[in-house]
């Protein structure tokens, strides 16, 4: 539970700290012209429905539907890694068009925030492909697994909404102003 606490409190900061830097220095964030509202706006998408898809792997779970579990976990690792595709394309293209790590305030604050969540969705991935490979061990109880999976759920939960923040205090914004 204290790790979740330290996850929490790390994005808060990250979050909060972009949102001063945009207020203290908004000569420094300018990128709607690097932002594709589209692309980002499809990634999210995809998480959010890779989530509907981990409320239904946990629910196979509990009722024992180990197709059900794998069939569902497969398709979170899918969006998991198109989500993860598409932030290093928009990586790749921001680093074309010169934002970087070092680039200046808005940049650190982006790379930063954003690419610290991506490393939390591919520890998810990571986390639900063992998980998958595991249940062809024959090892895996659906009973005594159960809240594994519920807790790898609640992780992936918590990514996600942590997406829809940082998508709002980061690309939402920028348009709305």
């Amino acid at each position: 539970m204290a790790v979740s606490w330290f996850r929490l409190h790390v994005f808060g900061t990250m979050i909060s700290t972009h949102l001063i830097y945009r207020k203290l220095y908004p000569e420094s964030f300018d990128p709607p012209s690097l932002f594709s509202l589209e692309l980002t706006s499809f990634s999210t998408f995809t998480l959010l429905m890779s989530s509907f898809l981990m409320a239904l792997t946990v629910s196979a779970m509990h009722t024992s539907d180990i197709k059900a579990f794998r069939r569902n976990t497969l398709g979170v690792i899918f969006f998991g890694l198109i989500f993860l595709g598409c932030q290093v394309f928009e990586f790749t293209e921001f680093v074309h068009e010169g934002l970087t790590l070092k680039s200046g305030t808005f940049g650190s604050a982006f790379f930063m925030l954003t690419g610290t969540h991506g490393v939390h969705v591919a520890i998810g991935v990571f986390w639900l492909t063992c998980m998958y490979f595991y249940s062809f061990t024959g090892k895996m109880d659906p009973h005594e697994s159960a809240v594994d999976v519920e807790i790898a759920g609640l992780y992936w939960h918590f990514v996600d909404i942590v997406w829809i923040i940082i998508f709002t205090a980061i690309y939402l914004i920028e348009f709305i102003q």
